[in-house]
Protein backbone atom coordinates (compact mmCIF):
# COMPACT_ATOMS: atom_id res chain seq x y z
CA UNK A 1 0.00 0.00 0.00
CA UNK A 2 2.90 2.38 0.69
CA UNK A 3 4.00 2.33 -2.94
CA UNK A 4 0.47 3.15 -4.14
CA UNK A 5 0.24 6.03 -1.65
CA UNK A 6 3.57 7.42 -2.87
CA UNK A 7 2.46 7.22 -6.51
CA UNK A 8 -0.85 8.89 -5.66
CA UNK A 9 0.84 11.67 -3.68
CA UNK A 10 3.15 12.39 -6.62
CA UNK A 11 0.32 12.97 -9.09
CA UNK A 12 -1.14 16.41 -9.88
CA UNK A 13 -4.64 17.46 -8.89
CA UNK A 14 -7.62 17.43 -11.26
CA UNK A 15 -10.61 19.76 -11.40
CA UNK A 16 -14.11 18.27 -10.88
CA UNK A 17 -15.24 19.58 -14.30
CA UNK A 18 -12.46 17.51 -15.92
CA UNK A 19 -14.07 14.35 -14.52
CA UNK A 20 -17.37 14.81 -16.40
CA UNK A 21 -18.08 11.82 -18.62
CA UNK A 22 -17.93 8.03 -18.63
CA UNK A 23 -14.93 6.19 -17.20
CA UNK A 24 -13.98 2.53 -17.09
CA UNK A 25 -12.12 1.33 -14.04
CA UNK A 26 -9.79 -1.29 -12.64
CA UNK A 27 -8.37 -1.83 -9.20
CA UNK A 28 -4.71 -1.25 -8.44
CA UNK A 29 -3.56 -4.11 -6.18
CA UNK A 30 -2.25 -2.74 -2.89
CA UNK A 31 -3.24 -5.27 -0.26
CA UNK A 32 -6.72 -3.82 0.36
CA UNK A 33 -9.47 -6.37 1.10
CA UNK A 34 -11.43 -5.20 -1.97
CA UNK A 35 -8.53 -5.87 -4.39
CA UNK A 36 -10.07 -7.93 -7.21
CA UNK A 37 -13.61 -7.97 -5.77
CA UNK A 38 -15.17 -5.29 -7.97
CA UNK A 39 -13.65 -6.72 -11.14
CA UNK A 40 -14.94 -10.18 -10.22
CA UNK A 41 -18.46 -8.78 -9.86
CA UNK A 42 -18.36 -7.07 -13.27
CA UNK A 43 -17.54 -3.50 -12.30
CA UNK A 44 -17.34 -1.23 -15.32
CA UNK A 45 -16.49 2.15 -13.78
CA UNK A 46 -18.10 5.53 -13.02
CA UNK A 47 -20.07 8.27 -14.76
CA UNK A 48 -19.97 11.97 -13.83
CA UNK A 49 -22.62 14.45 -14.98
CA UNK A 50 -22.28 18.18 -15.78
CA UNK A 51 -24.42 18.81 -12.67
CA UNK A 52 -21.53 17.42 -10.55
CA UNK A 53 -23.44 14.25 -9.68
CA UNK A 54 -22.19 10.70 -10.20
CA UNK A 55 -23.12 7.11 -10.83
CA UNK A 56 -20.52 5.81 -8.38
CA UNK A 57 -20.74 2.13 -9.26
CA UNK A 58 -21.52 1.14 -12.85
CA UNK A 59 -21.65 -2.57 -13.58
CA UNK A 60 -22.06 -4.53 -16.79
CA UNK A 61 -25.48 -6.13 -17.06
CA UNK A 62 -24.60 -7.72 -20.39
CA UNK A 63 -22.31 -6.94 -23.32
CA UNK A 64 -24.10 -3.68 -24.17
CA UNK A 65 -25.78 -2.40 -21.02
CA UNK A 66 -24.39 -0.63 -17.98
CA UNK A 67 -26.40 -0.42 -14.78
CA UNK A 68 -25.82 1.97 -11.88
CA UNK A 69 -25.83 0.24 -8.48
CA UNK A 70 -26.89 2.08 -5.33
CA UNK A 71 -24.03 1.67 -2.82
CA UNK A 72 -26.46 2.49 0.03
CA UNK A 73 -27.93 -1.00 -0.50
CA UNK A 74 -24.57 -2.71 0.03
CA UNK A 75 -23.59 -3.55 3.64
CA UNK A 76 -20.10 -2.05 3.49
CA UNK A 77 -18.64 -3.47 6.72
CA UNK A 78 -19.92 -6.96 5.86
CA UNK A 79 -18.47 -6.71 2.35
CA UNK A 80 -15.08 -5.80 3.83
CA UNK A 81 -15.21 -8.73 6.24
CA UNK A 82 -16.28 -11.23 3.57
CA UNK A 83 -13.93 -9.94 0.87
CA UNK A 84 -12.55 -13.41 0.07
CA UNK A 85 -16.04 -14.58 -0.85
CA UNK A 86 -16.37 -11.58 -3.18
CA UNK A 87 -13.59 -12.98 -5.36
CA UNK A 88 -15.37 -16.29 -6.08
CA UNK A 89 -17.44 -17.36 -9.07
CA UNK A 90 -20.35 -18.01 -6.68
CA UNK A 91 -20.30 -14.34 -5.62
CA UNK A 92 -20.17 -13.25 -9.26
CA UNK A 93 -23.18 -15.42 -10.12
CA UNK A 94 -25.15 -14.29 -7.07
CA UNK A 95 -24.38 -10.63 -7.78
CA UNK A 96 -25.66 -10.97 -11.35
CA UNK A 97 -29.02 -12.07 -9.92
CA UNK A 98 -29.08 -9.35 -7.25
CA UNK A 99 -28.20 -6.45 -9.58
CA UNK A 100 -31.80 -5.59 -10.46
CA UNK A 101 -32.63 -5.16 -6.77
CA UNK A 102 -29.60 -2.96 -6.21
CA UNK A 103 -30.29 -0.50 -9.05
CA UNK A 104 -29.86 3.18 -8.29
CA UNK A 105 -32.78 5.46 -9.07
CA UNK A 106 -30.40 8.26 -10.06
CA UNK A 107 -26.93 9.57 -9.26
CA UNK A 108 -25.74 8.54 -5.77
CA UNK A 109 -22.73 10.77 -5.17
CA UNK A 110 -21.50 14.34 -5.62
CA UNK A 111 -18.35 15.59 -7.29
CA UNK A 112 -16.48 18.46 -5.58
CA UNK A 113 -13.05 19.71 -4.66
CA UNK A 114 -11.67 18.34 -1.40
CA UNK A 115 -8.30 18.27 0.29
CA UNK A 116 -6.62 14.89 0.77
CA UNK A 117 -3.09 14.57 2.16
CA UNK A 118 -2.64 18.31 1.73
CA UNK A 119 -3.69 18.52 -1.94
CA UNK A 120 -7.02 19.96 -3.13
CA UNK A 121 -8.38 17.90 -6.02
CA UNK A 122 -11.59 16.41 -7.39
CA UNK A 123 -13.35 14.00 -5.06
CA UNK A 124 -16.58 12.00 -5.20
CA UNK A 125 -18.58 11.96 -1.96
CA UNK A 126 -21.11 9.14 -1.65
CA UNK A 127 -24.57 10.26 -0.51
CA UNK A 128 -25.40 7.37 1.84
CA UNK A 129 -22.10 5.67 2.63
CA UNK A 130 -19.12 7.02 4.58
CA UNK A 131 -16.96 6.87 1.44
CA UNK A 132 -14.97 9.49 -0.48
CA UNK A 133 -13.08 8.74 -3.69
CA UNK A 134 -10.19 11.19 -4.18
CA UNK A 135 -8.80 11.66 -7.69
CA UNK A 136 -5.44 12.70 -9.16
CA UNK A 137 -4.51 13.09 -12.82
CA UNK A 138 -2.23 10.52 -14.46
CA UNK A 139 -2.56 12.00 -17.96
CA UNK A 140 -5.28 13.44 -20.24
CA UNK A 141 -7.24 10.17 -20.32
CA UNK A 142 -6.46 8.53 -16.98
CA UNK A 143 -6.88 9.30 -13.30
CA UNK A 144 -5.89 7.45 -10.16
CA UNK A 145 -8.46 7.11 -7.41
CA UNK A 146 -8.05 6.55 -3.69
CA UNK A 147 -11.22 5.31 -1.97
CA UNK A 148 -11.34 6.15 1.71
CA UNK A 149 -13.88 4.88 4.23
CA UNK A 150 -14.54 6.85 7.38
CA UNK A 151 -13.19 4.92 10.38
CA UNK A 152 -10.95 2.66 8.26
CA UNK A 153 -7.29 3.57 7.63
CA UNK A 154 -6.98 1.30 4.58
CA UNK A 155 -7.18 2.89 1.14
CA UNK A 156 -8.48 1.14 -1.99
CA UNK A 157 -6.66 2.37 -5.10
CA UNK A 158 -8.01 2.25 -8.64
CA UNK A 159 -7.48 3.70 -12.09
CA UNK A 160 -10.14 5.25 -14.32
CA UNK A 161 -9.76 5.60 -18.08
CA UNK A 162 -12.00 8.00 -20.01
CA UNK A 163 -14.39 6.31 -22.44
CA UNK A 164 -15.14 8.10 -25.70
CA UNK A 165 -18.90 7.99 -26.21
CA UNK A 166 -20.08 8.59 -29.79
Amino acid sequence: MQKAIQVFQGLPSIEPRDMIGLWTGRGIPSGHPLDGVLENLGWFGKRFTPGMRADALLFRLDDRRLVPIDPARIPLRLALRLHKVGKTSAARNLFSYLQRGLLAKGPVASLRTMSFQGVASAAMVYDDQPIVDHFRRIDDRRVMGAMTIQGDDRIYFFELVRVDVP
